[in-house]
């Protein structure tokens, strides 16, 4: 039984709303309070009518009015009276909707910031092959443009839905309890309302999928030009790339046309029900009157409460609309949050000023998705406080051997352990606290230099900021700079040269003073002058820690105490330099094609 309800269940917790509901479990007491100003509010919103009926009734039975049966014969007091209830009832009307507004408004933004701060959270764990297979522009699309629409809707949406459920349900009571005979001329209408709105709600719901594809897609492109517009200016492509955008924007434009098509077709088409509905009331309500079988005061009652009824109804396209693109955006954020993270944190502690540095590749395979093996069987021993350095043609697998240290991927087959321990088992954060990487590939934020420098060491000081600078070489272009270490690099370092930000890498990683140290081509941007300072400084820096150094560049690694080569994902030669010269195999080979040298000569 419990497995075909869950079965019966399946596609109800696929929907969107459904899962909007679920996730917003921790709301429930603010949308309960919410709601409930809400209802309040067109519950006095509906009272003038009531007013204006009582006036009439007044006016015309004067003795015989209803407050006189409720004891108030003197009119001037009937009229003080109405009065007070009218004064009172702007009042808490306005009262509530204030209360609604700042309540569904507040909700709104607070479930925006926690949703954006979850996925963010859920995209930050996710692992490295999920980001290559997706464009940046579109996760920013769903991080940023997804979730406001579904705040939009938030904003205003959920409150037209209930003001509108209450209006049927007040005014469709009030109906019955004064002229039950006339009522069902008000409510024939709104199953053909309710159904066009279901209809509409049908039609919609691809189009606006389709929409927020289109807009994930104006995203990415967008940001792959403004991130590579050096690489368009220098080829002169400008006009090529307007093109491509253009045709982005035009498909946009064109989806977004057929959803507006239909919805804008709906208020027409749900006037036209309500008329039916208004102009029977109006008709045979005046006929009631006339006849006596009805008080001019219910009468007009009725004839404003019918307009209160039908005429918001309108407003039903306009919330459908708004529903229907949240809901679109809702399923494209669920669906984010419902990614599965293949890197799982192991609970292992593992403190850096505990981690001796020992690392072992154990029979490790590896391939990317859809791809061959890029490692096979490789067995490796790093000693701990040694300088290994892994040389080879692009493609061998070198940096690879990285990426499976920092886990930002998992081995297909085999073991890799850290002083004994299985990296899967660690708890991760410790694993990457106790490796610092200066990649070929350098990220700078956009910030200041000196923030750079301490990203993830940011309670460093200056004078440890600067001594960072000095041991990786860079303090001296740093203070030539216009504001020093208060300097604004720009995005990703646009405003410093290859060589700064790769000597700005290296003050990053060595203020983080881990165990580990891993440099992959980390001189690969630097002049020969700047190589050999940053070689001299890095030969104390090394000393007594874990080094890995991935290298194409053969001299920044000559003096390492074991060098391996690789070839194909295996390693296939291993030795100091001077062996491996001896050997006269594919390190010597590479060795004189960069040195020019004849072997005889080394």
């Amino acid at each position: 039984m419990q497995r075909l309800f869950a079965t019966l269940m399946a596609p109800l917790s696929r929907h969107p709303f459904q899962r909007l509901l679920v996730y917003g479990r921790r709301y429930r007491r603010k949308v309960w309070l919410a709601s409930l100003c809400s209802f309040l509010n067109t519950v006095f919103d509906l009272a003038p009518p009531a007013l204006i009926g009582l006036a009439i009734d007044i006016v015309v039975d004067q003795q015989t009015s209803v407050l006189a049966q409720w004891g108030i014969t003197d009119l001037r007091s009937q009229f003080i009276v109405l009065s007070a209830l009218t004064f009172l009832v702007w009042i808490l009307e306005s009262a509530f909707q204030y209360a609604y507004e700042l309540l569904w408004r507040n909700l709104s933004q607070s479930m925006e910031h926690d949703l954006r701060i979850d996925a963010y959270r859920h995209v930050q764990s996710l692992e490295m092959a999920y980001f290559e297979e997706r464009s940046t522009g579109e996760l920013m699309s769903m991080l940023n443009d997804d979730i406001n629409q579904l705040e939009r809707f938030l904003d205003r949406g959920a409150n037209q839905l209930i003001q509108m459920s209450a209006t049927v349900l007040i005014i469709g009571a009030v109906f019955f309890v004064l002229a039950p005979s006339l009522a069902w001329m008000a409510i024939v209408p709104m199953p053909f309302i309710i159904w066009g709105a279901i209809a509409f709600q049908k039609y919609l719901a691809p189009r606006y999928a389709e929409v927020r594809e289109r807009a994930g897609s104006i995203n990415s492109r967008l940001v792959n030009n403004l991130t590579g517009i050096s690489t368009i200016k220098s080829f002169t492509s400008e006009a090529y790339e307007l093109g491509q955008l253009s045709r982005e924007s035009d498909a946009y434009r064109l989806s977004n046309q057929q959803a507006i098509r239909l919805s804008a077709a709906f208020i027409p088409l749900i006037r036209i029900i309500i008329l039916i509905g208004f102009t029977g009331i109006l008709f045979y309500g005046g006929l009631a009157a006339v006849a006596g079988r009805l008080e001019p005061g219910t009468y007009t009652v009725l004839v404003f409460l019918t307009q209160r009824l039908l005429w918001p109804l309108t407003r039903l396209g306009e919330t459908l609309d708004q529903y229907q693109r949240a809901m679109a955006s809702t399923q494209r954020v669920m669906n984010l949050l419902d990614t599965p993270v293949a890197i799982r944190p192991g609970d292992v502690a593992l403190p850096a000023t505990q981690v001796s540095g020992e690392i072992v590749f154990d029979n490790v395979t590896f391939s990317y998705r859809d791809r061959l093996p890029i490692l096979k069987d490789l067995s490796l021993r790093l000693p701990a406080g040694k300088t290994t350095a892994i040389v080879g043609a692009t493609g061998s697998g070198k940096s690879t051997l990285v990426k499976l240290l920092l886990r930002f991927y998992e081995v297909n087959s085999g073991y890799i352990t850290l002083d004994g321990l299985d990296l899967q088992s660690l708890d991760l954060r410790d694993l990457r606290r106790a490796i610092g990487l200066v990649s070929q590939d350098v990220f700078l934020f956009h910030g200041t230099v000196a923030e750079n420098i301490a990203y993830g060491s940011f309670k460093a000081t200056e004078r440890e900021i600067v001594r960072a600078a000095k041991v990786a070489e860079a303090h001296d272009f740093i203070v030539e700079l216009p504001r020093g270490y208060d300097t604004v690099v720009g995005e990703r370092g646009q405003k410093l040269s290859g060589g700064q930000r790769q000597r700005l890498a290296i003050a990053r990683a060595l203020l983080k003073n881990p165990p580990i140290l891993i440099l992959d081509e980390a001189t690969s941007a630097v002049d020969n002058e700047t190589e050999a300072a940053i070689q001299k400084s890095l030969e104390k820096i090394t000393q007594e820690r874990t080094v890995v150094a991935i290298a194409h560049r053969l001299s920044t690694v000559r003096n390492a105490h074991c060098i391996y080569v690789m070839d194909r994902g295996e390693l296939v030669e291993g030795g100091t330099h001077e062996e491996l010269i001896r050997k006269d195999g594919i390190y010597a080979g590479l060795w004189k094609v960069q040195t020019g040298e004849p072997l005889s000569a080394i």
